[in-house]
């Protein structure tokens, strides 16, 4: 478990938040899954809710806008010192700028893009918020990948983006993003059995039992994408809510 009390360097992924047509039912579903408490931001802020694991802030969720045309979704941030510089950056590197770079209130500023693969992210600047305050731990943020058909357009783009150096995984069609020793996130070639999923970010989640987690989360309305199986880095499952956003979870392995 990893607490922090200042903003992250740019480019490593600060935040994740979810867009949801119904903010008290999945508040309801992960609380079953994650033990979540949370924290109403108020009218000011669109009543954002703040998802908390022992008190320190973990993940957020807000209410899509009526009519709104995307799906519900997980949006992962990375940190950044000057938002309205790196969507410049973001578009002169081949990406989209979808919402430009604007300010929420004093608690930072915020953009969202999408690489020139169509996966989207976003992109924080923070001030008063400074993303999430506990890692690695049940219920808060564990990992990060992006899942695209053109591994090696994602590789690049994020690379120079964030000035980060790939590093290839052996026997596998898969790139970990590194600033020096440290791992930040991966980029995942999708193969014939992606059909139909569109490029997209997945995080995941720290959980203390995926198998326990599974099962709870197809007793709260959920649904589970892959069944748990087993990893060097620990047993996952890939699961999505009762409105289609999807999300993996991860069983750290025993010491």
């Amino acid at each position: 478990m990893t607490i922090r009390t200042t903003k992250r360097p740019p480019g490593e992924i600060t935040w994740m938040d979810l867009s949801t047509p119904d903010v008290e039912a999945a508040k309801k579903f992960y609380r079953q899954i994650f033990g979540w408490e949370y924290q109403d931001t108020g009218q000011a802020f669109g009543h954002y809710n703040m998802a908390q694991t022992q008190q320190h802030n973990a993940a957020g969720m807000a209410q899509m806008d009526a009519g709104a045309q995307m799906p519900s979704a997980w949006t992962i941030y990375f940190s950044s010192n000057d938002a309205a510089a790196d969507v410049q950056r973001v578009k002169a590197l081949g990406g989209q700028v979808l919402m430009d770079a604007m300010a929420v209130g004093d608690t930072g500023a915020m953009a969202i893009c999408t690489d020139p693969t169509g996966a989207v992210f976003g992109l924080w600047q923070a001030k008063e918020h400074i993303g999430a305050s506990i890692v690695g731990d049940h219920g808060s943020m564990a990992w990060w990948e992006v899942n695209t058909r053109e591994l090696a357009a994602a590789r690049d783009f994020y690379s120079a983006l964030f000035d980060l150096t790939p590093h290839k995984m052996e026997g596998m069609e898969y790139y970990t993003l590194h600033r020096g020793e440290q791992m930040v996130c991966g980029v995942l070639q999708m193969d014939e059995n992606w059909e139909g999923i569109p490029p997209h970010w997945m995080g995941y989640f720290a959980i203390d039992n995926t198998d326990a987690a599974t099962e709870q989360a197809t007793a709260a309305g959920g649904h589970v994408l892959v069944a748990p199986f087993d990893m060097p880095y620990g047993r996952m499952a890939v699961l999505s809510d009762p409105f289609g956003a999807a999300f993996s979870i991860v069983q750290p392995p025993q010491a």
